[in-house]
């Protein structure tokens, strides 16, 4: 397995680097007679593309337009692969010369060096968070799948740079600075990354999704767990380091009779399992938290190493993001439309 292709039977396989010719995809598996565009896979790639978020924000300008190539005739799939590509116009592959030859702290560099015996240093290459604007293609076409069937996933930051969001307003995020679940933390928010920005250090974040509409009994209840693949799919981003279902990790601190959720004939009182429980969704709205880390690379000296195990103090340059949110909304929101997706399918193929 190359690790480039994800899903069972709604699949998504992406190729391209950072700083390479350009980026893309193949969706298989998708259903024939949805509606899908370029105008509709460009309305989510726009949200996550470079120069979102403000302050937050890189310097680098990408239009990410998207081109389809296949699948889709007169508007509409045909059921059969969907190809589409996005062109890199934006590179600037000499702001990381300086750098070539050591490993930058909180990035894949050494990994890569230690798999394959060479790497991209162009922005990390593969590894480069630029990875992810093929996933928000992809999702896109997931999301059109779902809509279909009036699942509906929606994301939000709940927390950046250590201050939490009190409110809730998942519909008005869309639409917010940050996707900002709560509009009283806009403004607390932006300051903090002005202040950290000017520091030369990034910041990280927590991002909640949420799926309506998702039907009781997706997943599967022991080795193909629902959760277990949207912790996958949501890990699988590179700037996530921990991931949580409904309640999380406050249910190892809560008693059972606190942590059930009771059951009447109207329907569940509390929503602690986040949707999902034994691995298959329960019909409730599916809850899920990510973690998102800070940027890794930052203008302040790091300690490092050479390639040839030299002491080094290293300082990045380049244009980066100061925090992944905003931009890593869309992407997570994109990741678990692909594993609900995929999830219909198969329970379609079990005939349920």
């Amino acid at each position: 397995m190359s690790g480039n292709t994800f899903g069972t039977l709604f699949r998504l396989t992406t190729f391209g680097e950072s700083h390479g010719v350009g980026l893309g995809g193949v969706v298989d598996g998708c259903p024939p007679g949805l509606a899908v565009s370029e105008e509709a896979i460009q309305r989510e790639l726009d949200r996550r593309k470079p120069g979102q978020g403000g302050p937050a924000a890189t310097a680098r300008k990408e239009s990410d337009t998207v081109r389809l190539l296949s699948g889709v005739f007169e508007g509409l799939t045909t059921g059969t692969p969907i190809g589409f590509v996005i062109m890199n116009e934006d590179q600037r592959s000499r702001d990381y010369s300086a750098i070539k030859d050591v490993f930058r702290p909180g990035h894949a560099d050494l990994g890569f060096e230690a798999k394959f015996g060479l790497r991209d240093y162009r922005g990390g290459g593969r590894s480069s968070g630029r990875e992810t604007v093929s996933r928000v293609a992809g999702g896109a076409v997931a999301r059109a799948f779902l809509h279909s069937l009036g699942i509906v996933v929606r994301a939000a930051t709940i927390e950046l740079g250590g201050i939490p969001a009190q409110a809730r307003d998942f519909d008005g995020a869309q639409d917010r600075p940050f996707f900002s679940a709560d509009p009283e933390a806009v403004d607390a928010w932006t300051e903090r990354v002005q202040a950290v920005k000017a520091q030369g250090d990034t910041l990280g974040g927590v991002v909640e999704l949420r799926a309506s509409g998702v039907p009781a009994g997706l997943g599967e209840p022991v080795f193909d767990k629902l959760d277990a693949r949207l912790a996958c799919a949501l890990m699988g981003v590179g700037a996530v380091k921990g991931v949580e279902v409904g309640a999380g990790f406050a249910s190892a601190r809560a008693t059972g009779s606190a942590n059930n959720d009771p059951i009447t004939p109207q329907g569940f009182l509390s929503n602690n399992a986040g949707g999902i429980l034994g691995g298959m969704s329960s019909g409730q709205e599916i809850v899920v938290r990510a973690a998102v880390k800070p940027i890794p690379s930052i203008a302040l000296p790091q300690r490092t190493v050479s390639r040839d195990g030299e002491a080094r103090s290293i300082t990045i340059g380049g244009r980066h993001d100061i925090c992944a949110i905003p931009r890593i909304v869309p992407v997570l929101g994109a990741m678990a439309a692909l594993v609900l997706a995929d999830f219909v399918l198969l329970q379609r193929r079990l005939g349920r």
